[in-house]
């Protein structure tokens, strides 16, 4: 998977699992994986196989290619956009610096903007 839809794909179980006033522990319990399990999906450090992103997307109701940014349908808030962008970090672990955090939020807007 490269690593922008990594990324993505990380971003969005976050954010679905915080819509849903949730800590990685208890997702985990609800997907029967650990909370280190979550924690390394949402750092992009692993990627859940297809049976489990079919579990993600049923337990969320939206959509696998939702989960992998393929599609979406409805709008990115702003603030969801400076959480996206906050959390993205290269792969050593280091955070983007502000051009770069500029060109992500440049990216996000085309991805998440309706068409």
């Amino acid at each position: 998977m490269k690593n922008y839809n990594r990324t993505i794909l990380a971003n969005n179980i976050k954010i679905l699992r915080k819509q849903r006033n949730l800590n990685q522990a208890e997702l985990g319990k609800i997907l029967h994986v650990s909370q280190q399990t979550v924690g390394s999906w949402e750092t992009g450090r692993a990627i859940p196989g297809s049976d489990t992103l079919n579990i993600l997307a049923d337990y969320f109701q939206v959509s696998t290619d939702e989960l992998l940014g393929r599609k979406v349908s409805a709008s990115v808030s702003e603030s969801d956009l400076d959480e996206m962008i906050d959390n993205a970090r290269f792969f050593d672990g280091k955070p983007i610096d502000d051009h770069d955090k500029d060109l992500v939020r440049g990216i996000l807007k085309r991805i998440y903007s309706k068409k």
